[in-house]
């Protein structure tokens, strides 16, 4: 079976054995654990005798047979159990409790990782069901020969990733998990190292890798194999972390199986980097990730918020973004993680959405962090790859590419790249994935991003560009006042006029006492207004010593709410009226006229205002009270990506003509299908 669909369907058609006994949420409970218990089988099958024979000789000889099983096994872990699947099935009527007893003899090491299956409820089930010997069966067929040799790293990362994917499909669910394409892997990976090259060349080179989400670790082997092709003798240490338990018993089980050690598996953490990092303060030369996108990280809150709490001490000290996407929270993370300059310093390769390119307006956690990536300056470039790529969603993705060890020649540059266009059509589409990067297409972006030069696909500006400072502009308030009858009937309606006649006393008959008081006050208000004039005032200055006079007149002291009421209910807004001015003499603003304007960061405010605001709204002016939390400047500070807007290509529009022609000949077949109808 050497093609990956027959591999892929034949496991996946194992789900109808479950049909009418299983819920087809559940088939992947079945399906994924014996899948990876099956891969593990086939692994240790060569030198199972050896394993026993090293088991039984040494039994009750030693304290520790750990080691020595290790090395009867070949690999960093292993299984005393005399049973295989084949053997299991030979003993038909007692299989349920031998599978137990064999799932039970396999190392600690191992057994962390099966646990995640929770492989005694599925056993159980299955035994109850009667379909513990057929599902059994048809893993232990010769037809899914899950071996290493016979079945890749990478391509057991795409049999489990398209498992899951039909897993989802078939619930018609999509929960923001986002497989990520090995030619995206590829094309992330070499971005990390290509700048590195001549430097991993060297003798002695130990490298570190980390994957924040690392799923089934498709993005820490590719990292490997790649440092490794360019120096065998490199020594590459891997550190992921995830936080769904069947992919991360998939990464380390599959690590396990690649190293005679175990070194790498053992650095794989189950648990939520957000709020559970379990890597400590660890730091690495190279991080990659594909974060899930548009997730709420409302689950990891209360600890995100605590840890931003310790400012830049903690990892999460540029901000927070908005609780429904938590996409920039694993890049501070990654960021955060980044070698010290002075110890080679760090590399990140992160694929993300269009959401963290724009966002949140000047001030939000998000334009907050990305003003700290772009002032820091560790971003180095963004790539736009073609939609329809992954498995679980058709969107725009970009891949980040972040270094606090930039290139002399990109310090205070960040590079562009358009490769939206540089796809091929897949000659069977994967869920939502029908297209896919090929190798010269990958050297392609490669080239654009190594030559860091302006081009049809490539941008570079400098990191201040994407900075703005959004000032607010303010236009005077202006009201004209009448006391007409229509104005003081909406008097009645406000809600600090009506709070005259309310209490809150529990008495009752004070509470009536204390409203009865206050219908009395409020029928002696409305007679006090009712003897100003019914002329129209365009000018505040001239009516406020009115209405102050009638008040006075009547013997009323009122409170500010009150007398707010009084005055929003008895003005309008009237563009010909007069400024209405403060108790200093100088204007009101008007709310409802506010306005913002986000002027080029280098740019001289001042000047964009008499050039851009001034000769359209000459009242209008600056607000100087609104200034920036960092830099105290005058407006608030912030930073966005429109990706798009940069690579815009003017098409101008159609001929009249040409239209012309179109819509005439439309009305001709039309007048022609009517004709054939109505004879």
């Amino acid at each position: 079976m050497n093609n990956f669909g027959e591999k892929v369907n034949f496991i996946w058609s194992i789900a109808e054995l479950l049909r009418d006994r299983f819920k087809r949420g559940k088939y992947q409970d079945v399906i994924l654990p014996f899948t990876v218990l099956r891969r593990i089988d086939c692994v240790l099958a060569p030198t199972k005798e050896k394993i026993l024979e090293t088991h039984a000789k040494l039994k009750g000889k030693l304290e520790n047979l750990d080691p020595q099983l290790r090395k009867a096994s070949g690999f960093a872990f292993y299984n005393t159990s005399k049973y295989d699947f084949e053997k299991l099935l030979d003993d038909a009527p007692n299989l349920a409790a031998n599978l137990r007893a064999y799932i039970n003899a396999f190392s600690e090491n191992m057994r962390e990782v099966l646990d995640k299956f929770e492989f005694p409820n599925t056993i159980a089930k299955l035994d109850e069901n009667g379909l513990l010997f057929l599902v059994m069966e048809r893993f232990a067929s010769n037809v899914v020969d899950l071996h290493p040799d016979k079945v890749s790293n990478h391509e057991m990362g795409y049999l489990f990733e398209e498992l899951v994917r039909r897993f989802n499909e078939a619930l018609d669910e999509n929960p923001g998990e986002h497989f990520t394409p090995r030619e995206v892997v590829r094309l992330m990976v070499l971005l990390l190292l290509i700048v590195d090259r001549e430097f991993l060349k060297q003798k002695h080179i130990i490298r570190t890798v980390c994957d924040l989400c690392c799923g089934s670790g498709g993005m820490l082997t590719s990292a490997k194999e790649q440092i490794q092709e360019i120096n065998p003798n490199a020594d590459v240490h891997l550190f992921g972390h995830e936080s769904q338990p069947e992919t991360f018993a998939v990464c380390r089980a599959d690590l396990y199986m690649k190293s005679l050690d175990g070194r790498d598996a053992d650095n794989i953490k189950y648990g939520s980097t957000l709020s559970n990092w379990q890597l400590g303060d660890r730091r690495f030369d190279y991080q990659c990730a594909n974060p899930p996108y548009g997730k709420e990280w409302k689950m990891d809150q209360k600890a995100v918020e605590a840890e931003a709490a310790r400012g830049y001490a903690g990892r999460f000290g540029a901000g927070l973004p908005r609780i429904s996407d938590g996409q920039l929270l694993f890049l501070q993370h990654m960021l955060s993680r980044m070698k010290d300059p002075k110890d080679g310093g760090g590399r990140v390769a992160i694929v993300m959405n269009g959401s963290p390119l724009f966002t949140g307006d000047a001030g939000s956690g998000e334009s907050e962090i990305r003003r700290w990536i772009l002032q820091n300056d560790w971003l180095e470039a963004i790539i736009a790859l073609p939609e329809q790529l992954f498995y679980n969603t058709g969107i725009s993705t970009y891949v980040w590419v972040l270094s606090n060890r930039k290139e002399k020649r990109r310090k205070g540059k960040v590079q562009l790249i358009d490769a939206s266009g540089f796809w091929i059509q897949m000659r069977k589409s994967l869920g939502n994935k029908r297209r896919e990067i090929s190798a010269d297409q990958i050297k392609q972006v490669l080239g654009l991003y190594t030559a860091s030069e302006a081009g049809e696909h490539s941008r570079i500006f400098d990191s201040t560009e994407f900075g703005y400072r959004k000032i607010t502009i303010e236009r005077p308030l202006r009201l004209n006042f009448q006391a007409s009858a229509e104005r003081l009937a909406r008097l009645e309606q406000e809600t600090g006029f009506q709070n005259l006649a309310l209490s809150k006393k529990k008495d009752a008959k004070a509470k009536a006492a204390e409203e009865a008081e206050g219908r009395k006050q409020q029928a002696t208000i409305l007679a006090a207004l009712r003897k100003l004039p019914d002329t129209l005032c365009k000018d505040q200055a001239k009516f406020i010593p009115l209405l102050d006079g009638a008040l006075k007149k009547a013997d009323l002291k009122l409170g500010a709410p009150v007398r707010k009421a009084i005055l929003s209910t008895l003005a309008e807004r009237d563009e010909t009226a007069e400024i209405c001015r403060d108790d200093d003499g100088q204007p009101e603003p008007d709310p409802e006229l506010r306005d913002t304007e986000n002027v080029p960061l280098l740019g001289d405010m001042h000047e964009y205002f008499d050039r851009e605001v001034k000769p359209h709204v000459p009242d209008a002016w600056i607000n100087t009270g609104i200034r920036d939390h960092q830099d105290g400047e005058i407006g608030k500070v912030g930073y966005e990506i429109n990706f798009n807007r940069y690579f815009y290509q003017y098409q101008p529009p159609r001929p009249l003509a040409e239209i012309e022609t179109d819509i005439k000949t439309l009305e001709g077949e039309i007048m022609a299908m009517l004709k054939d109808i109505t004879q």
